[in-house]
């Protein structure tokens, strides 16, 4: 046989033969092209490196995907994954095209995975990785750029960034909607999707399955009215397209701050923003907010109130449907009309005020007419239950009505509307507890004739017998019934028999008592279980009493945040009141903090750690909370430290809730630490949310410098620690005011002058001249946020406390107003 030879130019040809078939690796850039692919660590960047698209492998996982995350954030997060429910058992896979230019995935055996589902073909794809974390697919044949094939924006993993949308577009049918994650380590489907309802008017609604589990409410002119975390803030801006051909709901960022909102697994809607100082995501606010948002939660016609207790009730002219189930708190079966016939024997719309708009299986939306002329088309037909204005487009028209049973009814003074329900002229202004004590008088007015002086012994006895027992028994009378808002399940704090807190504390030996306050001493203990508690006791001498401790269960029972303190239960045996709270190994800051030797133990690092945690605490309890909470007592001494130096807010005994639109309270027990009190609170007993910002602002300056407000001295002038601090900013000398133990600690002096302005910026004398707690933390976290010249302190001599007769205190000529003993 004869031997064939092989030359160099021949074999260079059949190897440009063979590739033509074969995809070409490709490296690093934003966009490919045929014959090119991805495969194993080849990745796509985006022009400025924000997004980076390639393979990748869940930890604790086999399965490789393509995904998309971001390029410079330390730890991968991933916010877009193409073959989430069809995977690749490893990296023996390619991005690539086929011959109609649609985007697929490979597997090892040359099968294809996933397809971008593109509408015909291109002549020249392109596919591109954009700075917006969007993958395009192009065609450049037709000579626009932006005119998209496909792109990744419409079929989102379980994350929203900024200009994503989601919604529909009734041209094409898509239905743009977020998807779960299975779990943490498998990207498949999960249980959970986010979604906008177009249906009469736009809501975004969560669904577990078929299920509905949230509803956010109507989109109302440029805001979802009944959600306040989805409105207008500092970070971002929501944005609204409704017309005939589509309904999309997308936001923006402001100020170049990285954003996005991430359904879990677990179905909680969270809204994250990056820390380059910390390296880390800060979690802004959860979607849902407490178990009124838990749709229908009260069932049908019931209203939830959190604030209440119980928090469901019936709307007026219903009732239970099953009385048992409402008496033990089961809301399910919810509300039935009380007067059936209601159409035949009269009936009227009555106006609910301040009301998330409720949901129904049916529902019509109508925006050419007026409200008044909804009124009288409702009124001539009875098959509709209610109806409310809905200017969406804010021409003044537009109107809902509803034909079926109302469900997810909460009330919201603060974000709520106005909707009419139609109801039985009979029943008009009566509810389920004013027909109970109507009820409970007529008997009453039937009995006393019968009898006067039996029923007088009954009501002795009876008084008798409960007082007796009170005082025997304390806290097993009530146990903690002081709950606000949910269920008594839920909120219901364990009352620990008066044994085991004496034998957890040596009988409160003397040897176990960690510190005093306001409140009384605090004694550590351990329970039978081995877990330390601190458990804090009510003075006989101290001027707080009973509804300080009613203050402290009820608020702090309700609060959950990594900032705030535990409390696991109380203690009532007779005079003895007791409050029993998770330990603090580190105990108060000012233990530290005010200690020569102990405060090395604060390391820069340490105190910005802490600054961050009280701002973030605060923020929780001014708007996150389902409280609206003022704490009104913020010092160093109430913010504990755990074993790893975490900050926890304690001391809620002082604390107020802020009820619908109020903004401020008045009060003429002004009962908080001097040196901490804001000016507004200490003269004219004014306090509200921006109270505790001027006391955070205190003790903010108070870590820096290492030195306290209240009695501060120097040699210069009569200034307390704000008017020192004030004084060195004006006179450019505003480093003088660190601790020299942080001398050789701190990077760089910008980071503490930084910080040195935001506590000013707090103390400001006037209280609309503060920035809000949510402010404060972006002041703190953002590298690029311009920071506003400080105005003057409040309070910044101690003369213009202690010496009423001085004229130099700026506004303060006179105290008039009483401070209790602290």
């Amino acid at each position: 046989m004869e031997k064939t030879e092989f030359t160099l130019p021949f074999l260079a040809t059949c190897f440009l033969y063979l590739i033509s078939f074969f995809p070409t690796p490709l490296k690093a850039e934003d966009t490919i092209t045929p014959p090119q692919s991805i495969t194993g660590n080849q990745t796509l960047i985006s022009p400025s490196q924000n997004f980076e698209l390639g393979f990748f492998t869940p930890r604790n996982s086999t399965y490789t995907y393509l995904g998309i995350w971001y390029k410079n954030i330390p730890k991968r997060t991933v916010i877009w994954v193409a073959n989430r429910d069809k995977p690749l058992f490893n990296y023996n896979g390619s991005l690539t095209f086929n011959n109609d230019g649609k985007l697929i995935i490979l597997n090892h055996k040359r099968i294809v995975l996933w397809s971008s589902n593109s509408s015909g073909s291109a002549r020249n794809p392109v596919a591109q990785l954009l700075d917006t974390g969007n993958f395009v697919l192009k065609d450049f044949e037709n000579g626009n750029s932006e005119k998209y094939l496909w792109q990744s924006f419409d079929y989102p993993s379980d994350t929203l960034l900024p200009r994503m949308k989601l919604g529909w577009n009734f041209k094409t049918g898509l239905n743009i909607h977020l998807t779960s994650w299975k779990s943490n380590d498998d990207p498949s489907s999960g249980e959970y999707s986010y979604s906008v309802d177009p249906r009469g008017l736009p809501q975004l609604f969560l669904q577990k399955g078929d299920k509905k589990v949230f509803r956010s409410g109507p989109w109302y002119v440029k805001q979802f009215k009944d959600d306040p975390v989805l409105r207008e803030n500092p970070v971002f801006k929501p944005i609204f397209v409704f017309d005939s051909d589509q309904v999309l709901y997308s936001y923006e960022t402001k100020d170049n701050i990285i954003s996005r909102f991430v359904l879990g697994e677990s179905g909680l809607i969270q809204h994250f923003t990056w820390n380059d100082y910390h390296l880390s995501w800060f979690s802004e606010f959860n979607v849902q907010g407490d178990q009124c948002d838990d749709y229908g939660f009260c069932g049908a016609y019931g209203s939830c109130n959190i604030k209440n207790s119980p928090i469901c009730k019936c709307l007026n002219g219903f009732e239970p449907k099953l009385m048992h189930e409402w008496k033990m708190l089961k809301w399910s079966s919810g509300c039935v009309r009380k007067n059936s016939r209601v159409c035949i024997n009269g009936d009227v719309f009555k106006k609910f005020t301040g009301m998330k708009l409720p949901d129904a299986v049916e529902f019509h939306a109508n925006y050419s007419i007026s409200i008044d002329q909804c009124e009288a088309e409702c009124s001539k037909n009875c098959s509709r239950v209610a109806y409310a204005k809905l200017d969406i487009n804010a021409s003044g028209k537009g109107c809902i009505t509803w034909f079926d049973d109302l469900f997810d009814i909460r009330e919201d003074f603060v974000n709520g509307q106005d909707f009419y329900l139609r109801v039985s002229a009979s029943e008009l202004g009566t509810n389920i507890e004013d027909s109970n004590v109507e009820r409970s008088k007529r008997k009453k007015l039937i009995l006393l004739p019968v009898s006067i002086s039996v029923t007088s012994t009954i009501i002795v006895l009876a008084l008798w017998l409960i007082i007796k027992k009170w005082r025997r028994n304390g806290a097993e009378v009530t146990g903690i019934q002081f709950s606000v808002g949910r269920s008594r399940s839920e909120f219901e704090l364990p009352c620990f028999d008066i044994s085991i807190i004496e034998a957890a504390t040596g009988n409160f030996s003397v040897y176990n008592k960690i510190g005093e306050g306001g409140f009384g001493p605090v004694y550590k203990g351990q329970l039978p279980s081995g877990q330390d508690i601190a458990v804090k006791r009510l003075s006989e001498k101290s001027v707080q009493g009973l509804q300080e401790f009613k203050n402290e269960v009820i608020f702090i029972s309700q609060l959950q945040h990594r900032n705030l303190v535990k409390l696991l239960g109380c203690c009532i045996h007779e005079e003895d009141k007791m409050l029993v709270y998770e330990y603090m190994p580190n105990r108060s800051l000012d233990t530290l903090l005010f200690d020569e030797i102990k405060r090395s133990a604060l390391s820069w690092q340490k105190r910005q750690d802490i600054i961050n945690g009280i701002a973030r605490g605060l923020v929780y309890l001014h708007r996150d909370s389902i409280l609206s909470l003022i704490h009104r007592d913020l010092k160093t001494s109430n913010v504990l430290l755990d074993c790893e130096m975490n900050p926890k807010i304690s001391g809620f005994r002082m604390a107020r809730m802020l009820e619908g639109d109020q903004y401020e309270e008045k009060t003429k027990r002004i009962v908080e630490t001097y040196g901490y009190m804001s000016p507004e609170y200490a003269i004219d007993g004014h306090f509200s949310f921006k109270s505790d910002v001027y006391s955070f602002g205190v003790l903010l300056l108070e870590l820096l410098s290492g030195k306290k407000n209240k009695g501060f001295f120097h040699p210069d002038h009569k200034l307390n620690l704000l008017g020192h601090a004030w004084k060195l900013w004006n006179e450019g000398r505003g480093i003088e005011l660190m601790d020299p133990l942080l001398e050789d600690d701190i990077p760089t002096p910008e980071s503490i002058l930084k910080c040195i302005q935001v506590g000013l910026l707090c103390v400001q004398e006037q209280p609309e001249e503060r920035p809000t707690m949510s402010l404060v933390v972006l002041m703190l976290d953002g590298e690029s946020v311009l920071l506003p010249k400080p105005k003057r302190p409040g309070l910044y001599s101690e003369r213009c406390f202690l010496d009423t007769d001085s004229s130099s205190c700026g506004m303060l000529n006179s105290v008039t107003t009483l401070v209790e003993g602290r």
